[in-house]
């Protein structure tokens, strides 16, 4: 079913993408330095979720069309950048609003995060980056003399987000503990989503450039 020399290669190759830092981890840093260890771990499955469907897209061809027609990746490209800057103002917004109640209750959060699964998802799916990733890496380890080539995409690109999965809890945990000791101090937390806010809005220009 899948080459075992190829498999290996696959295997060491994703780990190395899944460490090295990227919007990914920086998205799932900023959920955790905002709203704690659970909503990273929202993020992260969030991002399973995002790269299971586009293997989808992959399998089925939509990723190929989006590297083919530039109006489509350009569309693409701005529904993302559209998205995480509407995040990240949210999240700046947000902060500021806390700010009135700061001195009544300075270390408490009552508002829970909502919907962290489905922005990580969504980040994750309208990032044409990522389709281009699963269209243009993953067929490099498919053997071409095997009959199942399409089942062999599939596998490939379902075994990414499971290889990615326990080293972005990795970062959340790392995250977690530094967050730990800001959110002790009063101010810190309303500091913690401004940065939040501004690294969804920075990642959003990083995906237009």
């Amino acid at each position: 079913m899948l080459n075992p020399d190829f498999l290996i290669s696959f295997i060491v190759a994703s780990s190395v993408i899944a460490i090295a830092p990227g919007p990914s981890n920086a998205f799932l840093m900023a959920q955790t330095f905002t709203n704690g260890r659970a909503a990273g771990m929202q993020s992260a499955l969030g991002f399973a979720m995002g790269g299971v469907i586009h293997t989808l897209f992959a399998v089925i061809g939509l990723s190929a069309v989006l590297k083919a027609s530039p109006f489509a990746y350009a569309t693409v490209q701005y529904l993302g950048a559209a998205y995480l800057c509407y995040l990240g103002f949210m999240t700046i917004k947000d902060s500021f609003l806390k700010t009135d109640n700061t001195s009544e209750k300075p270390h408490v959060s009552t508002k829970k995060p909502k919907n962290v699964f489905l922005q990580a998802m969504m980040t994750e799916v309208l990032n044409p980056k990522v389709a281009l990733f699963f269209i243009a890496f993953i067929p490099q380890f498919v053997d071409p003399t095997l009959s199942s080539t399409t089942l062999q995409l599939a596998i490939f690109g379902l075994l990414y987000p499971i290889l990615a999965f326990p080293i972005d809890c990795a970062y959340i945990y790392g995250g977690d503990k530094i967050a730990s000791y800001f959110r002790r101090h009063p101010n810190a937390p309303l500091w913690i989503d401004r940065v939040s806010g501004g690294i969804f809005i920075a990642l959003a220009i990083n995906l237009l450039l």
